[in-house]
């Protein structure tokens, strides 16, 4: 039986909002804040909600959500400069409750939004949206991507607990952007801290440079393509972030003891 999906979207709220249902919830909310805040029950009380918070509910829970001037950083009394923004999925069925029940799950969890699984999010709201043409089993396999994604956003941030919420943006940024030609300058734009501070951050949390990092993660590309494509050399150390092929061999030999060469015959 594939999942019920009742409704799946994008909100945004520039003006006062709110959203209640005491008498429990009659299937499974999914939301995460991307922008802006509110205000949400949880665990009994009112909590501030922000951009990075992963609020996951289950049928029967009471549900209220405050979108007012009262969260906003700069409040004005005539409602203007309310944001608010967050993706949505409700649904339910057989596999949800099988899902939900393998382990004690939190009400509201921090988390780094990662591309891979929001862009999982953003089809399946763009499948939602065919109406007639809609394929239930396609939006079915992409809501059980979805919670795979959500489950593993929450069990990172709860491996990193006492590592900082920025080093694991900076994390992120690196783990999409590795094929790419970026910098250090580059890294710490994104997180909006000095280079030096970037640095000495990322290294504090992680125990590498992230010189150092973004090389195993090129690696790790490269030997898939090795392994796996009939890609030259060159072209595996061009589409994995390598400025030439003579630095992938340098840092290939290196790291493995032989050349990228000599490694895809063996």
């Amino acid at each position: 039986m594939f999942a019920d999906i009742m409704s799946c979207g994008y909100s945004y709220h520039s003006q006062p909002f709110q959203m209640t249902n005491p008498e429990g919830l009659r299937a499974y909310l999914f939301r995460l804040q991307t922008e802006g805040t509110c205000e949400a029950l949880v665990d009994g009380r009112m909590q501030r909600i922000e951009a990075g918070d992963l609020l996951m509910f289950k049928p029967g829970d009471s549900y209220n959500l405050v979108v007012s001037t009262s969260q906003q950083e700069d409040p004005s009394p005539d409602g203007a400069g309310i944001s608010s923004g967050d993706y949505f999925v409700i649904c339910r069925g057989e596999w949800l409750d099988e899902w939900w029940g393998r382990k004690e799950r939190r009400r509201k969890v921090k988390v780094v939004p990662d591309e891979r699984w929001l862009s999982i999010w953003q089809a399946l709201i763009l499948e939602k949206r065919r109406f007639e043409a809609e394929d239930p089993e396609l939006a079915d396999y992409l809501l059980r991507a979805l919670c795979l994604g959500l489950d593993r956003a929450a069990d990172t941030q709860s491996v990193l607990q006492g590592k900082s919420f920025i080093a694991t943006r900076m994390k992120n940024f690196i783990d999409e952007q590795a094929a790419l030609s970026f910098t250090v300058a580059d890294v710490a734009a994104h997180v909006g801290l000095s280079v030096s501070r970037t640095v000495h951050l990322f290294k504090e949390c992680y125990g590498l440079t992230i010189i150092q990092y973004t090389q195993n993660v090129r690696l790790s590309m490269a030997i898939e393509r090795i392994k796996y494509s009939s890609m030259t050399l060159d072209q595996v150390a061009e589409t994995c972030g390598f400025g030439s092929y003579s630095y992938f061999y340098r840092v290939f030999r290196q790291k493995y003891g032989v050349s990228p060469a000599a490694y895809r015959v063996q």
